[in-house]
């Protein structure tokens, strides 16, 4: 029953999986998606949009500064009439308006060191971009080999596991015979069972890493994707007949993270000379224009005419009487909006000098701080080339400890062969039992599975040697 509900569910999925449009990729595909599409890469992408709007940034520090303001209020209350001068309850109305501009004339440099720093951190964002990319491709590349090392394995064991068949059908006829006993037959059905499941965990594995390939590569269908299956019989190990110190100079000079220290570096020395900068003075000029205007209105004053004179006093001796003109007035409506801006206006320009004297040495902890950073800086540039030079040299090793694993594994696989061949024809005229026969085709199986493991190593650390070496994308094959 157990075995008809597998075989049921392989038919099932066998028929939907047909009646769905699979595409298959090849490694390039996989890798020019990866760098179109996965999120890392874009993410870093948009860091480097964002150092470039701090590039404009430091650029528009160059440039004067130019605002305009306008203000209109009311106040309601006990205020003083400006027209007459009186404190009075009412409701006034008041607006002003202004443009101010500024301009840096000096400030020891800071600016033209923080847009160099600025052009630097542009650089260093694309380096970092570059590096997230390489480290995108050699994941691309592990993940799709191990979709082929799953596949090829699961080939291996349903050859395997038809084989196996085989010897069932020729041995329940040799127990019919009874040219041997039943105890073989139920043996050999055993090593059937366990095949069957290792089929099935097998195929579990395939679509697990079909999945993580497809996440590296940011897709949203898992079901319809699967991977070309490249001719693989001869791993290409050329990269190996290079010397070790040739491959790590072209790594120094293509490799990002020995960049992107360098230029950490460079960036720390920038810091330090902007923080240098605040010791000087800084020389800046300004400009200022302002008027005002308001909604009171104008005292209009004139001769009455009712009493054009009145006595402001009296001649000592003659008792003559004093007489000016007897003025008086009204409030009449304010004069026009442009007209009063005209004659409010005022005008202020200058220049402005700070000079830093002392600060809580606040600058001088600045500098002591930039200092640190741009050995601490130092360092670990120092330390990248280093752990760089330690891990192409252990890559190195690596690929060609692989390679003699790979190219004993083959000499292995063949022996096993060979030797179960050889059981196999023992077994088949009653000269070997079948636990002596499954034993044999374990250790074939064994090393066939080793056969696997180790050349899918093997090509995998001449694909991160590759990259050490400088491979550009478009040239990462299998």
């Amino acid at each position: 029953m157990k075995k008809l509900i597998i075989c049921s569910i392989v038919i099932f999925s066998s028929a939907f999986a047909k009646a769905q449009t699979i595409k298959t990729w090849s490694l390039q595909e996989c890798v020019q998606y990866a760098i179109d599409n996965n999120i890392d890469i874009r993410q870093a992408d948009l860091n480097t949009e964002v150092a470039k709007l701090d590039k404009k940034d430091a650029v528009g520090s160059f440039l004067p500064s130019f605002n305009a303001s306008a203000n209109n209020s009311w106040n309601t209350g006990l205020t003083q009439n400006i027209t007459t001068g009186v404190l009075q309850t009412q409701t006034t109305r008041n607006s002003s308006y202004g443009v101010n501009s500024g301009v840096t004339l000096f400030d020891g440099w800071a600016n033209v060191y923080r847009l160099q720093r600025a052009k630097m951190n542009v650089l260093s964002r694309e380096y970092n971009s570059e590096l997230i990319e390489d480290n995108t491709l050699l994941n691309v590349a592990n993940s799709y080999l191990n979709v082929l090392f799953n596949k090829e394995n699961l080939k291996r064991l349903e050859t395997q596991h038809n084989l196996t068949q085989d010897q069932i059908n020729l041995t329940s006829q040799l127990v019919e015979a009874g040219s041997i006993p039943r105890g073989d037959l139920l043996e050999i059905k055993a090593t059937y069972a366990n095949e069957e499941q290792q089929i099935i965990g097998i195929n579990n594995n395939v679509v697990i890493s079909r999945i993580a390939l497809a996440q590296i590569l940011n897709l949203d269908d898992f079901t319809n994707f699967d991977v070309e299956d490249p001719e693989l019989s001869d791993p290409n190990g050329f990269i190996l007949d290079r010397a070790v110190n040739d491959i790590y100079e072209n790594a120094t000079e293509k490799r990002f993270e020995v960049k992107i220290a360098e230029q950490n570096t460079l960036l720390a020395e920038q810091d330090l000379k902007i923080s240098k900068a605040a010791i000087l003075p800084r020389l800046s000029a300004f400009f200022n224009y302002n008027t005002r205007e308001s909604g009171q209105g104008n005292f209009n004053s004139f001769l009455d005419p009712d009493s054009p004179t009145r006595q402001i006093g009296i001649v000592e001796g003659t008792n003559q009487s004093v007489l000016a003109p007897n003025f008086t007035g009204l409030i009449g409506k304010p004069d026009p909006l442009f007209d009063q801006l005209a004659r409010n206006d005022g005008i202020s320009y200058g220049l402005s000098l700070n000079v830093p004297v002392f600060n809580g040495w606040q600058v001088t902890n600045n500098i002591d701080r930039s200092e640190i950073n741009v050995e601490s800086n130092r360092l670990n540039e120092d330390q990248t080339k280093l752990d760089l030079k330690r891990n192409i040299y252990q890559s190195y090793n690596d690929a060609k400890g692989s390679r003699a694993a790979y190219e004993s594994a083959i000499i292995v696989v063949e022996a096993r062969q060979l030797a179960f061949e050889y059981a196999r024809e023992r077994y088949n005229v009653g000269r070997m039992n079948a636990f002596d026969f499954n034993q044999s085709q374990t250790a074939l199986t064994n090393s066939q599975s080793s056969l696997l493991s180790s050349k899918y190593d093997y090509i995998f650390k001449l694909k991160v040697l590759e990259l050490f070496n400088g491979i550009e994308a478009d040239e990462l094959k299998l």
